[in-house]
């Protein structure tokens, strides 16, 4: 097997506390997939970054959660970016991810490193009513539970999430899903995760983020749904770009996380963090 150094961080950490705990490996090569498999296993957290240099990008990246390789990860991409930064210094990291180049900005602020990733182009298209139907189902919501202001739809920025907005934040706050029942849907319809949010304003969103298919009741910060609700807000026309956005997460799990969502007119959308030591 490959050899390389393994990293525990907290990534979207709310200062010096909470954020989404990644595992960080780097190497001169990356490992078979079956090794990586089992180191992330291993690991435990929600997703594990392996990365290598590879000739005509500045390095390559695969992701693994304890049960599968998932296509893209935001924090376990703001993570390493952290880790880069430590190692060799601020600047901008390309990522070669299976999912196309992901650029990663690192920096020193506010007394942490921080770092910024431009998502691949976004895309969204409506839920059907099939999968709504089901989903809702699986959550124990009723439609009425939802704000009809943000329609439910499938969008991405790298992976599949399907995002629902509640009409309140207690509806937010009392998740209590089935969790094989929604998993099973979620394979059918290849996605990553629930992107569940309610909007407290124009520049505040609090989300959670069910990710059964990755052995995982609930992630506390998710930087793939977050570039993927930027860009489905700007892509419908709900919001004109540019804006920002604060995404506040994992505060019912006790690992309070922030997001900061940048949206620009066109192109892909940037997510930034920090992340801390475990």
């Amino acid at each position: 097997m490959a050899n390389g150094k393994l990293y525990r961080l907290s990534a979207f950490a709310d200062g010096d506390t909470g954020g989404n705990p990644a595992g960080v490996w780097i190497g001169n090569e990356l490992p078979d997939s079956r090794s990586m498999q089992s180191i992330a296993a291993d690991v435990g957290f929600s997703e594990t970054a392996f990365i290598a240099p590879v000739s005509g990008v500045d390095r390559v990246v695969r992701y693994y959660s304890p049960k599968a390789e998932v296509s893209f990860c935001g924090h376990a991409t703001i993570a390493s970016g952290v880790i880069l930064g430590r190692e060799e210094g601020e600047g901008t990291y390309n990522l070669a991810t299976a999912v196309g180049i992901v650029p990663v900005s690192v920096r020193h602020r506010n007394g942490h490193m921080e770092a910024s990733l431009v998502s691949v182009d976004t895309q969204h298209e409506m839920a059907s009513d099939e999968l709504l139907t089901s989903v809702l189902a699986a959550l124990r919501w009723a439609s009425t539970d939802l704000d009809s202001s943000i329609p439910p739809v499938k969008a991405y920025a790298g992976a599949w999430h399907l995002v629902l907005a509640a009409a309140s934040y207690e509806r937010l706050e009392a998740l209590d899903y089935d969790f094989d029942a929604l998993k099973a849907i979620m394979l059918r319809d290849n996605l990553t995760t629930l992107q569940l949010i309610w909007t407290e304003s124009d520049t505040l969103i609090h989300s959670r983020n069910p990710f059964p298919v990755g052995g995982v009741v609930e992630d506390p910060a998710t930087g793939a749904s977050a570039a993927a609700l930027g860009g489905y807000l700007r892509d419908s026309g709900l919001r004109d770009a540019p804006f920002s956005f604060t995404i506040r997460q994992g505060v019912t799990l006790g690992r309070p996380s922030v997001l900061t969502v940048d949206v620009p007119a066109q192109g892909g959308i940037t997510v930034t963090g920090s992340a801390i030591d475990l």
